[in-house]
C-alpha cells in the first residue's frame, strides 16, 4: 500500500495547479464548442414523413391486403397522455418453416416520423406478438403491417383519441 501511494504522488509531482487548470479549461472550452455545432438540418430531416412514404419504405411496391382477423392490434381507443400509449399487436400464424410471419411493421399516421417499430420472428420464435409503448402527437390511426413469409402483406389499423400529445403537441 505504500508503494502504492508513493507511485501515486510521483505521477502526480509533476502537474502543478496552473497545468491542471489549463487543462480543464481546455477540455471544457472543447465540449462547449462542440456542443454549438449546428445540427444539419438535411440529416435532421431525412427519413419518410408521410404514411405513404414510410410504407412504401418498408414493403416496397407490394399492396397491403386486409388483414382484420388475422392481425390483432391493440390499443386504447382514447390515450389520456400521448407520451406513453400501450400497444400490443399479435398475427395469427401457424409459425412453421413454411409459413410463418416475418415482420410487423407499425405505423402512427399523425406523428412527425411515422414509422413506430418494425418487429422480427422467424418460425423458432413460435408466436408472432409484441407489445410496447408508443408516443402519438394527437389523434390518429396506428397502423399495423404484417409481411408474411409467401410474400404477402396484411394490414388494419385502429385510431387511437389522444387528449394530451406526446410529440411536442
Amino acid at each position: 500500500m505504500r508503494e502504492t501511494s508513493t507511485m501515486q504522488q510521483s505521477a502526480l509531482s509533476g502537474i502543478t495547479r496552473r497545468r491542471f487548470v489549463v487543462t480543464v479549461a481546455a477540455g471544457s472550452a472543447a465540449a462547449a464548442a462542440l456542443a454549438m455545432l449546428p445540427i444539419d438540418p438535411v440529416a435532421a430531416q431525412e427519413g419518410p414523413k408521410t404514411l405513404d412514404e414510410a410504407i412504401k419504405a418498408a414493403i416496397g411496391d407490394r399492396q397491403p391486403a386486409d388483414g382484420a382477423g388475422v392481425i390483432s392490434l391493440d390499443v386504447p381507443q382514447i390515450a389520456e397522455n400521448g407520451n406513453t400509449v400501450p400497444l400490443s399487436v399479435a398475427v395469427d400464424s401457424p409459425m412453421t418453416a413454411e409459413d410463418y410471419v416475418r415482420t410487423v411493421h407499425l405505423f402512427a399516421d399523425g406523428n412527425p416520423r411515422p414509422g413506430v417499430i418494425a418487429f422480427n420472428f422467424t418460425p423458432r420464435s413460435g408466436r408472432a406478438e409484441a407489445a410496447t409503448r408508443m408516443r402519438l402527437a394527437r389523434t390518429q390511426n396506428v397502423v399495423a403491417l404484417a409481411e408474411l413469409s409467401d410474400g404477402r402483406v396484411l394490414m388494419t389499423q385502429a385510431e387511437v383519441k389522444v387528449t394530451i400529445g406526446g410529440c411536442g403537441g
